[in-house]
């Protein structure tokens, strides 16, 4: 795997308005990797991919993307360059058709112009989608609705995916599935930025790992090693 930072933060400082929330944050993901960022609840971790994003006040700091700083660009731009978002709690369209909303996800110039070819990747992910493309998104499943979301962000061709909390709401045998999309999405060579409630699920599945603690990398490393860790397990994951 090629040592790429694909992604870099550097000293980031950000918050909302005068609310600052992340402290000196350094942390990259390089290409071909799942990166886990975990960590108590209100430690920062949405924060952040929000902040790689543009959606926050950036104090100070510096955010690059393939090696270039991306600080001053608006998140449309960002995501232009790649950078894509599945939020927490989806923020689906309940009221539009899962193709609808899948179209929705390609709004990129580039992206509309391949959006049958990626449309055709989307429902060879998840050939469920394919099946109730024409099914209001309000009426699917928790799992079925998961997988819209992050199918209308791989309509926008990312080349590294943030994910926050995908898990969050889905039975545990839906999770287990969220969470082999995951490892497959990566196999297909999209590089995961991962945000997780189920930390262990989350470690076993990722290549690097930070640890967030009120705005603040805490621990960093292999994220194999860092299921191992005595001190983790106590103060952070309960497992």
């Amino acid at each position: 795997m090629a040592n790429t930072h694909m992604l870099e933060l550097e000293k980031v400082e950000a918050g909302y308005g005068q609310f600052r929330v992340l402290h000196g944050v350094d942390m990259h993901v390089d290409k071909g990797e799942i990166v886990a960022l975990v960590g108590p609840n209100g430690a920062g971790k949405t924060t952040t991919l929000r902040t790689i994003l543009g959606m926050t006040t950036l104090y100070s700091g510096d955010i690059r993307y393939q090696g270039r700083s991306i600080t001053k660009l608006p998140t449309h731009k960002r995501v232009e360059l790649g950078i894509t978002m599945v939020p927490e709690g989806r923020g689906l369209f309940n009221y539009l058709t899962v193709y609808e909303n899948l179209l929705a996800g390609a709004y990129t110039k580039e992206a509309w112009e391949k959006k049958e070819e990626t449309l055709e990747w989307v429902f060879q992910l998840f050939p469920r989608l394919k099946e109730r493309k024409n099914q209001i998104a309000g009426t699917l499943s928790g799992g079925e609705a998961q997988m819209l979301a992050i199918g209308r962000a791989l309509m926008s061709r990312p080349k590294i995916l943030l994910m926050d909390e995908p898990s969050l709401g889905l039975a545990p045998i839906i999770v287990l599935e969220v969470f082999e999309i995951v490892k497959k999405l990566r196999d297909e060579g999209v590089t995961i930025l991962l945000v997780e409630q189920h930390v262990k699920h989350s470690l076993e599945i990722s290549d690097r790992a930070y640890v967030m603690e009120m705005g603040r990398i805490v621990m960093q490393g292999p994220a194999k090693e860092l299921l191992q860790s005595e001190e983790l397990k106590k103060a952070y994951l309960a497992l």
